[in-house]
């Protein structure tokens, strides 16, 4: 009786170990699906100051679903990374923050059949994604045209079509830094004035961070702005 106390025991010490290790593995867990995918190797990544970190892998064999997991101080942009021996490396960006976020994609476009269910933060860059998917349209058009008023050595169209390629990318700057001021309350604000527009006039890369609420300036994309801004001063 007593060694049938001692087992129970220690089963019941190893199942609480088991599930305490699994609650210490993070506040963040991605839920990934793969159509098409039966051997691969699945990491979640972060950006480092030098390099790129894996936070979690998963090697997968046979099964598209899968399920990453971190720890998240505070929201920032992860990466779904996809190895699967073909020489390349196959990356898809997203907003995370703690919680669950759903991934589904397939093995043939794993970047373009991409769905992403997850953070508030990857609600509002879904939605500039969005429209800067037709301002890269509306590039291509004018690209294509201007090929051919080259090749048909019409002068007057061609220098027509440079004149709306400059105003497009006025817009496509002038939208951007709207849509950061009008979500000054988001990391996703600091991230665009960051990574879309770090170019951009510095009287609007100011405007948008001194729009910023106080939480946002004090969030890592806040205070990445903010030194980039100080160092930008120096110059």
């Amino acid at each position: 009786m007593t060694k049938f106390y001692n087992a129970l025991g220690l089963f019941i010490l190893f199942t609480l170990f088991v599930s305490c290790g699994h609650d210490d593995k993070g506040n963040f867990t991605l839920k990934g699906s793969i159509k098409g995918l039966k051997k691969g190797t699945v990491y979640l990544q972060k950006d480092s100051d030098t390099s790129i970190v894996n936070l979690d892998s998963l090697q997968i064999i046979g099964e598209k679903e899968f399920i990453l997991e971190t720890n998240l101080e505070e929201p920032m942009l992860l990466y779904l990374k996809l190895f699967k021996n073909d020489g390349e490396e196959h990356f898809i960006p997203f907003f995370a923050d703690k919680g669950v976020t759903e991934i589904k994609t397939t093995l043939d476009n794993f970047n373009f059949d991409v769905e992403i269910n997850g953070s508030e933060q990857q609600k509002l860059l879904d939605s500039y994604l969005d429209i800067m998917e037709e301002f890269k349209n509306q590039n291509l058009d004018l690209i294509e045209a201007s090929l051919l008023a080259q090749k048909d050595g019409d002068s007057i169209a061609f220098d027509s079509i440079t004149k709306l390629s400059e105003r497009l990318i006025k817009r496509k700057y002038s939208y951007t830094i709207q849509y950061a001021m009008n979500n000054s309350d988001s990391e996703i604000a600091p991230y665009l004035a960051l990574y879309e527009v770090p170019s951009a006039n510095p009287i609007y890369i100011d405007s948008i961070y001194n729009k910023l609420t106080d939480n946002i300036k004090l969030s890592f994309y806040g205070k990445k702005l903010k030194k980039f801004i100080e160092a930008r001063n120096i110059e």
